[in-house]
């Protein structure tokens, strides 16, 4: 049975690759929480790390919201494939070591807003 952090990230991916059949999401879990490993055909990697970082950074702060809910720790690694050339993608594409870190410190912020508004869903009769 695939979890549904998995299904959900396999189903982002897919929709912004080029080659949909060679995105593979392994799922782990350990004392840290659930670790994601994503892997993508070379020539897709540009477009799941996005203009410095951002659409990875988007698919994390996506997969934060989705563990918000079942107080869960989600990480997405994206898995560098054979034959990918890092030093083809200019220095832009990647995620400074500042963003990340800043990234990190706003996780708590997110965590705490994305419970706010989930437990505003539990109130409403539907």
């Amino acid at each position: 049975m695939t979890d549904m952090d998995q299904t959900f990230v396999e189903y982002v991916v897919k929709a912004i690759v080029d080659k949909p059949e060679a995105v593979r999401v392994t799922r782990s879990v350990d004392d840290r929480g659930v670790l994601l490993e994503l892997t993508v055909d070379p020539e897709d990697m540009g477009k799941i790390i996005g203009k410095a970082g951002a659409t990875a950074k988007a698919i994390r702060t996506l997969l934060r919201v989705l563990g918000a809910k079942s107080d869960a720790r989600y990480n997405l690694k994206i898995v560098e494939p054979e034959g990918y050339d890092a030093s083809s993608v200019s220095q832009q594409d990647h995620t400074p070591d500042q963003t990340a870190q800043n990234e990190l410190s706003q996780n708590s912020d997110i965590s705490a807003k994305a419970r706010e508004g989930l437990e505003g869903l539990d109130d409403l009769d539907m």
